[in-house]
């Protein structure tokens, strides 16, 4: 039986596939004066009947505000800059009969990924993850690594918190970075805190301050918004599948939208997609993964010079193209560093 490791974890023995060719962290003396920000995009047909056609660096705009900012390179995500690193999460509240034989598909996309990629297995419980596989080149150690979830709760069960936690563990190569998430996105543990009344009439004498009225999560969870945000900004693109969980919150409606909505979030703000029935029970998890492999291989480096500040921070940012149907998927922040990150970087 495989040890588990519990995060933050990586990464003494992964194999590192090497930096990007061409992919430059470095500014020449004679390049535009900016902040060099790198971010990975996905080129997406718009109607996937018809062919999408390579993109090209004047392709891609990126604009800050009223900003335009200038676009330095462009590097198609295959041949020597294929290199992915993907973690596979799967939440440990599945339902087992429902996910099941959907593992199948998992595992022969796992076999089928090209050598480029190295694949991290992990489980998902009391707001971190279990690590049964580090990140490896051999697929089929990947593939055993896959097992069935316990189908049952923990004191802490969050995805979100446990995306953060991957995320922050996670070191930082110049290589794409993506995450695949099984779960209903439901966070159990701050679900099961009722929050106090904001609006209400709280039934309170006239004159007195009566007691405070509390409700279930009226919203999508806030760590969804942490999870997201610290996705954008260390580079992670997140995608998920949604599969139906256990207990009595994988049978609220309310928690299961709220779920599926937190899943769609982090997704659409990362630049990954969100692949779900609803909140049904898929009956295969094959078109999704077919789907996802198409996005993989459809993305691109891009590095741009944005307008840095004293200190380095998210800024909000649109990345577009007018090509011929495309439509490119893109986090919405980026991080660009500070100029006293590029005066450090000048001292090292």
């Amino acid at each position: 039986m495989k040890s588990c490791t519990t995060m933050p974890f990586f990464l003494g023995s992964l194999l590192i596939l090497g930096s990007v060719p061409g992919y430059s962290q470095a500014e020449s003396d004679n390049a535009p004066r900016g902040a060099t920000v790198h971010v990975v995009i996905t080129d997406m047909a718009v109607q996937d009947n018809n062919e999408l056609p390579q993109l090209l660096k004047n392709d891609v705009k990126v604009k800050q505000g009223k900003t335009m900012y200038t676009v330095t390179q462009l590097i198609p995500a295959r041949d020597q800059a294929a290199g992915l690193q993907l973690m596979i999460l799967i939440d440990e509240t599945l339902n087992t009969q429902a996910v099941g034989n959907n593992l199948t598909d998992l595992k022969e996309f796992v076999k089928a990924q090209p050598a480029t990629t190295a694949i991290g297995i992990g489980y998902m419980a009391n707001a971190g993850v279990n690590v049964v596989q580090q990140f490896t080149t051999d697929h089929e150690a990947a593939v055993n690594a896959i097992r069935l979830p316990r189908g049952g709760l923990s004191a802490m069960d969050s995805p979100y918190l446990s995306l953060i936690s991957l995320v922050k563990g996670w070191p930082k190569q110049n290589i794409r970075r993506e995450v695949l998430m099984i779960t209903d996105g439901i966070d159990r543990l701050h679900g099961e805190t009722p929050t106090a009344s904001q609006l209400g009439p709280r039934f309170a004498a006239r004159g007195t301050t009566g007691p405070t009225v509390y409700h279930s999560m009226p919203t999508i969870s806030v760590d969804a918004d942490s999870a997201s945000e610290t996705s954008q900004r260390y580079n992670v693109i997140v995608n998920s599948i949604y599969s139906p969980g256990v207990g009595r919150a994988a049978r609220s409606s309310w928690d299961l939208e709220l779920g599926l909505g937190g899943l769609a979030k982090i997704a659409d703000e990362t630049g990954g997609e969100c692949y779900s029935l609803g909140t049904s029970n898929p009956v295969s998890f094959k078109p999704y993964l077919d789907r996802f492999q198409k996005n993989l291989n459809n993305q691109y480096y891009l590095v741009f010079l944005g307008e840095p500040k004293r200190k380095g921070n998210l800024q909000r940012i649109k990345i577009w193209t007018e090509k011929s149907n495309s439509e490119i998927a893109a986090p919405d922040n980026v991080w660009v560093p500070g100029l006293e990150d590029k005066d450090n970087d000048k001292n090292k």
